[in-house]
Formats: structure tokens, C-alpha cells, sequence
């Protein structure tokens, strides 16, 4: 056979069976040039291509930068309404060169406020608006490529950015810069910025505006660029998203509480409101649904509202959309980010004092010398956030995430990471809890307790009790009852109602409701906790005497004075017997015979040797130790009470010092102790004295513990008594 070839044909011959593939770039033949000349070969000064080819190569790039590629989008955007206003302000006609980057944590809701923003600039603003994946390098490039050809890029010119014989990035600004019209760029799911960086691909145009989302938080990666924050909805909008995607399953009170259960996450949300409209054969109402939630359906069930039809994507997904990050960790060398936001997940969603992860313990489950870098990460990554409460540095995750989180941790490796948790949170709790000042950070260890609790009741409980006592001892009687009473409801199934630690925990929280004045139900429960004691322990058991001491308390203020006296009389004893003459608690419950005993039985051989117990408190124990002071404060009581009056405010004068040194003003012992100066001072004739102190007494009583606790009435009658020239009451 003959043949010849033509304008760069080639004529094959062969005989027998042969397969020939030749594979073609446009079917263009080139010579072998690089650079300008290839491009001057490929297309003709007219911008067409010399062999008539349709464009760039098939399946190379997305398949369009003209419609947002986004899952789900919500009915009504609720919220947002200040940096969509921001937004729209750099739509306006005249406008260009801006860059925003809108951050936050996965599921917040960045790709639909960027949706938003899109559909303003093409709706009313009459802008072009081009949307490009920049989740990863080969989608960002393929994307802003299709941007090049949407803003007139040749083929040649893309053909040779594809082909690296001129730099892609440069080829798609000089064609954004020259577009004829205005236009919004979205760079969406930019999570991993060095891939921007290294190519160059974000910059500002004096021809639109950029618009970033990311989970990328840290400013040094936006320079020159407006940052805004987008966190979780206010908890009346997000009740309002769920009313959105779900109308007629439930009232607008109901979805709130669903809400709050779900953290106001947005994506959460989302995947909530579409299960509840789309169930057909049992449809289930928002009643219904919270219930589940409640019951621990986590993250499988909300879940189960992703479209069932629609791409699995994992942004789409809470189980999945934060696994793309923690993925990105593993293999970026950094699996202590992982182990961190995995330990966190064994906490609950409050915020975690810095000073808890900055203990050695830390070290059974992460280096602690990697714990700054791994938690530096999951802050750039918005996995966590520093927050300050109360003037303590914290970090603080969203529930979802965390559940999510925990939900994904092997187990094995979570039991291992539950034992950590506990380590850090019993390192933060004073091993031997003292009276002093409000401490915020106690409040702030509280909640993490929850969890480990109830996976590990019989290591936490002794943490917690410990934590209550704390508390207790600070002032903080709600946190400490609360503290308590959670610990010992978790236990309880587990361990029995029976079990020692579970009734310490109930004698605590029966110790802290009597300090905030509901003294029949302090009574009730530490009845009925010292009756169990008694009986699975002994009369003499120390964790019986305990309830005993906080029992005889309740009943003194409920006037049952000699049943409270015989009690106490019986605890001191108990005490000396089980721990010995010198203890500190055995002290204790003797100073406090001081406070109850009347002048008769001071001047007893009983009341005798007890007025010398101040002294004898200071050689075992110290003049500073806090039941040295209180025996002093106790006996300057039965000073007064015995008519010694100069004695008793000389006493009393330098317990008061003491504990406003010490505590502080407004500590409540401090207060007990300036009420009974007032006594003293009135029974001296200084009753305009005295008139002076009770009325800042009552004030602070007021503003401390509520108008109606029994301790701001007494103290109000007292100041009336004394207002009027009454008897003092002493």
C-alpha cells in the first residue's frame, strides 16, 4: 500500500493484527518548543484555535464556577446579619479589592453565609460570581483554571498553564483583573491554606472581591485580608432554622431546646430539620426527636437526616466533616492533635482551664512538651477556642464535635484517655481542700466530671467529692451541692445507692444545701444518709461522723438544740476515738460545743477545759490554721455569751482581721464574724457601732445569699433590734 502524510500526518503499515493507540492533545501535533513559541503555534492572533479544538480537556476541571457547589442550603439564612451587611457593602457598584475570610469551625455555616453573599452579588448587584472548590490543590487549580476561561483565557494560554509552560495563577488574575465586569470570587472549604500560598493563588483585584471560608483561624495565613469570625446561632434563630426545615412538627419552644441540646450548630441543625421532614412512614415530631437526642443519639442520628440521595460528602456529615481535618494531622506529623482533641472529648463542651493540660500527667497520653503544638493546631484549625471565664485562660470545643469525636475514638484507646482526664482533673483539685476565697477555677473543673463519671464511677467519685468539699469551703455552696449531687446520681446505678462514696457525695451535697438555707431538705438527706451510714459502717466510722457533724448544724438552726447538742457531744467523742484527741476534726467538733453551750455549762468543768481549747488548738495545729481561727471565733461566742463582753470583742476584733486578710469581706465566715463584733460592740454601748456593721452585714448577705435565706433574716432582725434599742438578741 502507498500513502503519503500531510501537515504532520504519519501513515502506518502493517500486516497481521496490530493495535495502534496514539494519544493527542487537541489533536495538535507541536514541534518541540517550550514557552511562547508553543503558544504562538496553537493559536492565532484572533484568539482562535488554528485546528478548530472546543476548549480545554474534558473531565480536567469542575462543571461550572458559575453555580455554588454546595449541598443543602438553607430555606432562610438566619442570622448573620451584620457580616452579610459588610458583605453586601463591597457589592456595591465602584467597589473591588477586598478579601474576607470567613472562619470557623466545621458545620458553622461558612459555606451558606458565602452562598448568601453569592447570590446578593449576582442578584442585586448584578455581579458575576465564580465559585471554586479550594478544598484541595488539584480542585483549586482546575477551578481557577475554569475561572481564566470564563473571564477569556484562550485555549493555548490555558493549555499552556496546564502544561506548566507559564504560571497558572498569573494566567487566572491577569484575566480577572481585566474582566469587564465586576465580579465575586468564593474560594470555599479552604481549609489547608499553604495551598493558596505556594501557588499564589489568593489575591485582591481592584476588579472584585474574594470571599475565603476555612476552618483556618490563624491571621498569618490572611494578610491583608478581613477576617470574621462565624460561630453558632443565637438560640432564637436556631430554633427558627429547625422551624425552617421541619414546620408543623413542633412548637418554636420545643426547637429550642432541641437547639440548645445540639450547641446552635448550624449543620447540626440542618441534619435535625431534614430527618424530622422527611420521615414518611412514622413520622416523628420534635418532641420525639429531643427525646431520642436525650437518650444518647449522638451523632448517628443526626446523621440519618443527610439526604439520602445525595452525595455522600463528609462536610455534609457530623460524624464524618471533622475526620477530614484529623486526617490531615496524621499525616502532616502531628497525631498529638488528634490525641489532644481526642482527650478533650472524654471532658464535657465547657471550657478547660489551660492549667489542666499544662500538668504532667498529661504526659500518659501526649508528650507535654507537644501539648502547646497540638493544641496551637486545633486552634488554627477551629477544632477548639480560647476563652477567658471569670479571668481564667480556657479552651473550649462544641458538643457536636466533641460527640462526634468521642463516638470515633477506639475503644480501647478511650479507656486509656478516660484514666488521663481524671489524673489532670484530681491534679487540679487541692489535695486537702481549705476555707478560703472564692476560687473561679473550681467552678470551671466541675462539668468535666460528668462523663468520666459515668464510664468510671468508682475513680471519680473521690475527685469529685473532693471538688465539692472545695467548693464548699470557698463559698461557692450551689456549685459544691451541684457538684455532689451529679456525681452521686451518675454513681448511684453502677455502684448502688449504698456504696461508701456515693453516700459521702450525698452527705456533701445534704452539707451544701444546708449553706444555702434549705435546711429541710439539708435535714432530710442527711438523715437519711447518716441512718445508712450507721448502719453499713458503724457510729464510729469517719465518713458517719461527718454527716453527724453537718447534721447537728441543720438541727441547731431549726432550734432542736438539745437533739443537736447530744449529736455533736457524740461526734466529738467518736472522732477522738477514730482519729485521735489532735486531729483537726476532732478539734473542730469541739470548738463548736463553744457555740453551743449555754453560760451553766460554760462554767462546767466541760465549758472550762473547752474555753482553753483556742490554745490548745494553736500548739497542734498553728495560729493561722483555719480551726485554730474558728475555735477562737467560737470562743469569742461564748465569751459574749458568758457577759465577758470586752474579751469577746478583743477576740472577736482579730478573728474578724483574720478572715478579711485571708478571705475577704465578703466571704461568709468573715460576715459571721462581723455580726457578732456588732454584738459586742452594741453590748459595749457602741451601738451606732454596731448599727454601722450590721447594715453592711445585711447588705452583702443580701447580695450574696438572697433576700429571703435564713442567714440575711437573721441578720436583718438583728440590725432591727438594735435599730430600735432592743435587746441585741444575744
Amino acid at each position: 500500500m502507498d500513502g503519503r502524510a500531510r501537515d504532520g500526518g504519519r501513515v502506518y503499515q502493517s500486516s497481521g493484527d496490530q493495535h495502534i493507540s496514539e494519544h493527542h492533545q487537541h489533536h495538535h501535533h507541536y514541534p518541540d518548543r517550550t514557552g511562547a513559541d508553543a503558544e504562538a503555534e496553537a493559536a492565532d492572533p484572533n484568539g482562535s484555535d488554528r485546528h478548530g479544538s472546543s476548549g480545554p480537556e474534558r473531565g480536567s476541571g469542575p462543571d461550572s464556577v458559575r453555580r455554588p457547589a454546595v449541598g443543602r442550603t438553607p430555606v432562610v439564612l438566619r442570622d448573620r446579619t451584620e457580616i452579610l451587611r459588610r458583605l453586601r457593602e463591597s457589592l456595591a457598584p465602584g467597589r473591588g479589592g477586598e478579601v474576607f475570610v470567613l472562619h470557623g469551625m466545621g458545620g458553622c455555616g461558612k459555606t451558606a453565609v458565602a452562598y448568601a453573599a453569592f447570590l446578593a452579588a449576582t442578584g442585586e448587584s448584578g455581579r458575576v460570581g465564580l465559585w471554586v472548590n479550594a478544598a484541595d490543590r488539584a480542585s483549586l487549580r482546575a477551578g481557577m483554571l475554569a475561572v481564566a476561561a470564563d473571564r477569556g483565557a484562550r485555549d493555548g494560554q490555558l493549555l499552556a498553564a496546564r502544561n506548566g509552560y507559564r504560571p497558572a495563577a498569573d494566567l487566572v488574575w491577569d484575566r480577572l483583573d481585566a474582566s469587564p465586569e465586576p465580579w465575586l470570587l468564593v474560594l470555599d472549604n479552604a481549609d489547608d491554606p499553604a495551598i493558596l500560598r505556594d501557588g499564589s493563588w489568593l489575591r485582591g483585584s481592584p476588579r472584585g472581591t474574594v470571599l475565603v471560608t476555612t476552618r483556618q483561624a490563624a491571621a498569618r495565613w490572611w494578610p491583608g485580608a478581613e477576617l470574621q469570625h462565624i460561630g453558632v446561632l443565637p438560640r432564637e434563630d436556631a430554633a427558627r432554622v429547625l422551624c425552617d426545615l421541619a414546620p408543623g412538627t413542633g412548637t418554636r419552644a420545643q426547637a429550642a431546646e432541641i437547639a440548645d441540646r445540639l450547641g446552635r450548630l448550624p449543620l447540626a441543625l440542618t441534619l435535625a430539620g431534614g430527618f424530622l421532614s422527611h420521615q414518611v412512614i412514622d413520622p416523628w415530631t420534635m418532641e420525639t426527636y429531643g427525646r431520642r437526642l436525650a437518650d444518647g443519639g449522638g451523632t448517628e442520628l443526626l446523621d440519618r437526616g443527610a439526604d439520602p440521595l445525595g452525595e455522600r460528602d463528609p462536610r455534609h456529615l457530623v460524624g464524618r466533616t471533622w475526620q477530614l481535618t484529623l486526617d490531615a494531622f496524621e499525616v502532616r506529623g502531628l497525631p498529638e492533635a488528634v490525641t489532644l482533641l481526642r482527650l478533650l472529648s472524654r471532658m464535657a463542651p465547657e471550657p478547660v482551664p489551660l492549667s489542666v493540660l499544662n500538668r504532667r500527667e498529661i504526659d500518659a497520653a501526649l508528650p507535654r512538651a507537644r501539648t502547646e503544638t497540638a493544641l496551637r493546631a486545633l486552634l488554627d484549625q477551629s477544632l477548639t477556642e480560647l476563652v477567658t471565664v471569670a479571668g481564667v485562660r480556657c479552651v473550649q470545643s462544641h458538643g457536636v464535635l466533641l460527640d462526634s469525636v468521642r463516638a470515633a475514638t477506639p475503644a480501647e484507646e478511650g479507656a486509656g484517655l478516660d484514666a488521663v482526664a481524671v489524673a489532670l482533673l484530681d491534679a487540679a483539685v487541692p489535695a486537702a481542700p481549705d476555707a478560703g476565697p472564692y476560687d473561679p477555677g473550681l467552678r470551671l473543673l466541675a462539668p468535666h466530671l460528668t462523663g468520666p463519671t459515668r464510664r468510671t464511677p468508682q475513680d471519680v467519685l473521690p475527685v469529685a467529692i473532693r471538688l465539692a468539699t472545695a467548693l464548699h469551703r470557698t463559698g461557692d455552696y450551689a456549685s459544691a451541692r451541684e457538684t455532689a449531687r451529679a456525681a452521686a446520681d451518675l454513681a448511684a446505678p453502677v455502684l448502688g445507692e449504698d456504696h461508701r462514696l456515693v453516700l459521702a457525695a450525698r452527705s456533701r451535697a445534704g452539707r451544701a444545701l444546708f449553706r444555702l438555707g434549705r435546711y429541710d431538705d439539708a435535714q432530710t438527706l442527711l438523715r437519711r444518709t447518716h441512718a445508712a451510714q450507721r448502719r453499713l459502717f458503724g457510729a464510729d466510722d469517719p465518713d458517719t461522723l461527718d454527716s453527724a457533724h453537718g447534721l447537728q448544724l441543720v438541727l441547731a438552726n431549726l432550734g432542736r438544740r438539745d437533739e443537736a447538742l447530744a449529736l455533736l457531744r457524740a461526734t466529738a467523742t467518736g472522732r477522738a476515738a477514730a482519729l485521735g484527741p489532735r486531729h483537726p476534726l476532732t478539734l473542730r467538733s469541739r470548738s463548736s460545743l463553744l457555740a453551743m453551750l449555754e453560760p451553766a455549762q460554760l462554767a462546767s468543768p466541760e465549758g472550762t477545759a473547752l474555753l482553753r481549747l483556742p490554745t490548745t488548738c494553736e500548739r497542734h495545729l498553728g495560729t493561722g490554721h483555719t480551726v485554730t481561727v474558728g475555735a477562737r471565733h467560737n470562743h469569742a461566742w461564748a465569751l459574749y455569751v458568758l457577759g465577758r463582753y470586752a474579751e469577746a470583742d478583743e477576740e472577736i476584733a482579730g478573728v474578724t482581721r483574720h478572715y478579711d486578710e485571708r478571705f475577704g469581706p465578703e466571704y461568709p465566715i468573715a460576715l459571721a464574724a462581723r455580726q457578732l463584733r456588732a454584738r459586742t460592740r452594741a453590748a459595749l454601748g457602741d451601738v451606732a457601732g454596731a448599727i454601722e456593721l450590721m447594715t453592711r452585714v445585711v447588705g452583702r448577705r443580701e447580695r450574696a445569699l438572697g433576700a429571703d435565706h435564713p442567714f440575711t433574716t437573721a441578720s436583718r432582725e438583728l440590725l432591727a433590734r438594735l435599730s430600735s434599742g432592743g435587746p441585741d438578741g444575744g
